[in-house]
């Protein structure tokens, strides 16, 4: 049994006040994370009272969040992350309908009055926090009306209502398929299309569902999103190889090249890392090099140094590669050192300092020395540093006096 509202402090309600931030975004999101844990802690225990905290969070955190600078993306990363993470609780609370009633229109509210907009994804959750298909219907009833003139065609009634992507989730959630695709027109924008494609696919009409899914592809729709929607519903269907083949790899696409990697491998696992490696490196013409980590990480560790020195790679991640590898696989760290010295040679690399030069040196000399390389490798890299053109002579100058060079 919960404990009820007023016997429980949250700690983060304290934190999350209006303005409660000043511009600097990595204390909010630290704030935001911490609150995001406070809640799952207590989900543990009591999940109605988690679900009264979540809402609670779900109502501050946006006029929390007013001054700080999110030009970066980051804070808005964060609240979106935590968003994903707090619907779940919500809506697997065993709430009475009472509460779950009271946490709607409190929800509700709280996305109307989202001025930044932080909460802005939260209604495409909707169907989900209704937690059932009858108070889903319900939501759809109440939002019908409005939705419909918001979507509509006809300049004199079209206009935004921030609730329509609530009353699509609700009808979807609420299995009226016919009614949320009779109010999703052509001229609305991918956002609404997505749910007329998922309404498709949930009366197993998959290949009108892809069909519809590809003639929204247009300047102002995320190629990415229409990909992931395409690439669920083949997998769903039992076309994994289809959906790895038309969507796989520019559906998983991440922040960096080996998250990038990973999400491609985890998802398709008849797939060799060295296929899944292959196909994403011809996926990224020129960008070769980029994909050094991910294929050291599956230890293709000759396919790595080939594409470490096919197009520019960070030194710096190179030479970590040649400290860590130094002792259980010297010649792969000999030779990523010796790739790192050799974009730095040739002015690669961001922010580069002496200590850069000095410790791709000195990792791949232990490396050389485990693989009992010594004299051969000191003399390519001797080779490499004289091939550094005058106007830099940057490492030269570095590393002179361990190559016995004139500065």
């Amino acid at each position: 049994m919960s404990k009820g509202v007023g016997a429980h402090k949250w700690q983060f309600k304290a934190r999350f006040r209006r303005q409660a931030f000043g511009w600097k975004s990595q204390p909010a999101i630290k704030r935001v994370q911490e609150a995001v844990s406070e809640i799952k802690r207590v989900a543990r225990a009591d999940p109605v009272l988690a679900g009264e905290g979540a809402v609670t969070f779900l109502e501050r955190v946006s006029p929390a969040l007013e001054n700080v600078d999110s030009s970066s993306g980051a804070i808005g990363s964060a609240v979106n992350t935590a968003i994903v993470a707090l619907v779940k609780i919500i809506a697997k609370a065993p709430a009475d309908p009472k509460k779950r009633d009271d946490w709607l229109e409190r929800l509700f509210e709280a996305h109307a009055d989202d001025g930044i907009p932080y909460i802005e994804i939260l209604t495409d959750f909707w169907g989900e926090l209704c937690a059932s298909q009858e108070v889903a219907s319900q939501w759809a009833s109440r939002l019908l009306d409005i939705t419909r003139m918001a979507l509509s065609s006809d300049k004199d009634l079209h206009g935004h209502f921030h609730g329509s992507t609530a009353c699509l989730a609700s009808l979807f959630a609420s299995a009226r398929f016919d009614e949320l695709l009779d109010i999703v027109t052509e001229d609305c924008i991918w956002p609404y299309r997505q749910w007329a494609v998922k309404a498709l696919a949930a009366q197993g009409k998959n290949a009108e569902a892809l069909r519809y899914a590809e003639s929204c592809r247009n300047p102002w729709a995320n190629d990415r999103e229409i990909d992931r929607l395409c690439e669920e519903i083949l997998i769903s269907s039992g076309f994994s190889e289809e959906a790895y083949r038309k969507y796989g790899l520019s559906a998983n696409r991440k922040s960096t090249y080996l998250a990038w990697f990973r999400a491609v491998a985890k998802k398709y696992p008849h797939k060799t890392p060295a296929e899944a490696l292959e196909d994403l490196v011809a996926f990224t013409p020129g960008e070769e090099g980029k994909w050094f980590a991910a294929a050291k990480s599956a230890e293709l560790f000759q396919e790595a140094i080939v594409l470490a020195n096919r197009t520019p790679c960070s030194p710096q991640t190179l030479t970590r590669a040649a400290r860590d590898f130094a002792e259980k696989n010297p010649d792969f760290a000999v030779e990523s050192g010796l790739t790192a010295l050799r974009w730095l040679v040739e002015g690669y690399g961001y922010e580069i300092t002496g200590l850069d030069v000095s410790n791709a040196y000195s990792y791949t000399m232990k490396a050389a020395d485990n693989a009992g390389r010594t004299n051969e490798i000191r003399s390519r890299i001797h080779q490499l540093v004289s091939r550094e053109t005058v106007d830099g002579q940057f490492v030269r100058r570095i590393l002179c006096r361990q190559l016995e060079l004139s500065s």
